[in-house]
């Protein structure tokens, strides 16, 4: 790719950051911007989109040659409406990824009945953390603790912080 798809809005203008743009190959309306680039590892043409106000694009993918075999295939409304639910699904399914990475939860049997036991992590960029808590089949909070980051919630780790009267482990 060539290096202006790192930067798909490096043409507007940051004073009308909020105008729409309905061009053959530049493309902006409702917080979303859509590029077609040279795709310098080929012949072809790649799209990228990019959401107001981030680095990076959401998404880049190929784009259809125009009839001509030669430039691209010109933006129009139905392809930019359907590269903007595509790129909101990507950014939808990088962040319930991010969740499930972050966020770890099991349900084990205690002495008075079920709890469930959550591990939060804190993506710090100096000191990452986690958050062990316990909650009981009600929704009650039993207790929680500062771990490291790097803690592993399992079956047993968590029947032994409940036995140990929810102590910090380790």
């Amino acid at each position: 790719m060539t290096s202006d798809a790192i930067d798909p809005a490096a043409d507007l203008d940051p004073l009308d950051a909020d105008a729409a743009v309905k061009e053959p190959r530049l493309w902006r309306d409702n917080g979303w911007t859509a590029r077609v680039i040279k795709n310098e590892d080929d012949d072809g043409w790649a799209v990228a989109m990019l959401m107001d106000g981030e680095p990076e694009p959401a998404l880049v993918g190929p784009w259809t040659m125009g009839r001509d075999k030669k430039n691209p295939k010109p933006l129009d409304a139905a392809a930019f409406n359907t590269l903007v639910k595509t790129a909101k699904e990507v950014v939808r399914r990088h962040e319930q990824a991010l969740h499930a990475l972050h966020h770890k939860s099991l349900t084990v049997n205690g002495p008075d009945g079920r709890i469930d036991v959550t591990l939060d992590i804190v993506a710090d960029e100096y000191e990452p953390y986690a958050v062990l808590a316990a909650t009981d089949a009600a929704g009650e909070p039993l207790a929680q603790v500062r771990v490291a980051a790097g803690f592993k919630l399992n079956t047993a780790s968590a029947e032994a912080w409940i036995a140990a009267d929810y102590r910090k482990p380790g």
